[in-house]
C-alpha cells in the first residue's frame, strides 16, 4: 500500500518480505498473529518526534522502513545522537519493559513506518509468548553492548580523526562495494555526526576536507565513496 511521505506501508506482519532477516519480526505465525492484533500501522514524516527523553513511556515502535536517531541532552542544550537505529528493531523498549521514562528522544531522519504498541499490550504480548520475549531480551542485550562501544569510542579515542574514522566504518556496512571502495549515503549532518562522535560541527567539516586532501573519500551531496578502506582502518585503530 502507498501511504505519504513515499512510503510502502507493510499492513500485515506475516507478509512482510522482510521478516526473516529482522530479529523481532521473525516469529512464529501464532506470536505474529496476535502481535498484529495489538499493532497500530503509523507513518511518519521527516523531523517527526516518536518520542522524548523523560516521557513517560506509552508504548513501543516497530521501525519497519525509514530511519530515526536516538539521542540525549544535557541541562544546556547539548546533544548527543547515541545512535541510528537498525529496521525492525523496537525503539522504547527498554523504558516500557521497565516502566521507567524514555532515556533518549526518537526523531525521524526520513520519512518512516514505524507500527506502535501499548505498554499494557505490549507486556501481555511478551507474556504469552516466550519467543516474542527472548527475542526483546536479545535485543536489550545488543542495545547494551553498542552503548558499551559507543562509550568506548567517545570516551577513550585519542583523536577526532580516529572517532570520526569509526563513525565512517559503521556507515560503510551499509554501503555499496566495488573494487575496493565502498558508496555509503549519509543522513546525519554535518552537525549531527558531530553530536554522534562528540565532536564540534566545525571539526567534521575540517575532518571531511582532511580525508578528501588524503584521497581517503570523495564526497558529493549526501553520498561519500570511501576510496581508502584499509587507511580508515588504521586511523580508526589509532
Amino acid at each position: 500500500m502507498r501511504a505519504p511521505y513515499g512510503l510502502e506501508i507493510v499492513e500485515s506482519c506475516l507478509s512482510c518480505p522482510h521478516r526473516e532477516d529482522r530479529l523481532f519480526c521473525n516469529l512464529p505465525p501464532a506470536a505474529l498473529k496476535h502481535l498484529e492484533t495489538i499493532t497500530a500501522a503509523a507513518s511518519y514524516p521527516k523531523g517527526a518526534t516518536l518520542f522524548v527523553e523523560g516521557q513517560k513511556p506509552r508504548g513501543v515502535f516497530i521501525l519497519c522502513s525509514g530511519k530515526v536517531k536516538l539521542s540525549t541532552s544535557s541541562a544546556d542544550g547539548k546533544t548527543l545522537i547515541l545512535r541510528v537505529p537498525e529496521k525492525g528493531e523496537l525503539l522504547g523498549l527498554a523504558a516500557t519493559v521497565s516502566g521507567q521514562p524514555y532515556q533518549a528522544s526518537a526523531e525521524l531522519l526520513e520519512p518512516a513506518q514505524a507500527n506502535f504498541i501499548a505498554s499494557s499490550d505490549f507486556l501481555e504480548f511478551l507474556k504469552a509468548h516466550g519467543e516474542a520475549a527472548l527475542r526483546v531480551a536479545q535485543q536489550l542485550s545488543e542495545n547494551y553492548h553498542m552503548a558499551i562501544s559507543e562509550m568506548r569510542t567517545i570516551g577513550l579515542s585519542h583523536s577526532a580523526a580516529e572517532k570520526f574514522a569509526r563513525f565512517l566504518l559503521e556507515q560503510i556496512a551499509e554501503g555499496e562495494k566495488e573494487n575496493g571502495e565502498v558508496r555509503i549515503t549519509l543522513t546525519l549532518t554535518h552537525e549531527e555526526i558531530a553530536q554522534t562522535i562528540g565532536s564540534s560541527r566545525e571539526t567534521v567539516t575540517r575532518l571531511f576536507s582532511d580525508f578528501k586532501r588524503k584521497q581517503l573519500l570523495q564526497v558529493k551531496g549526501s553520498t561519500v565513496l570511501i576510496l581508502d578502506v584499509s587507511t580508515i582502518h588504521k586511523l580508526a585503530e589509532g
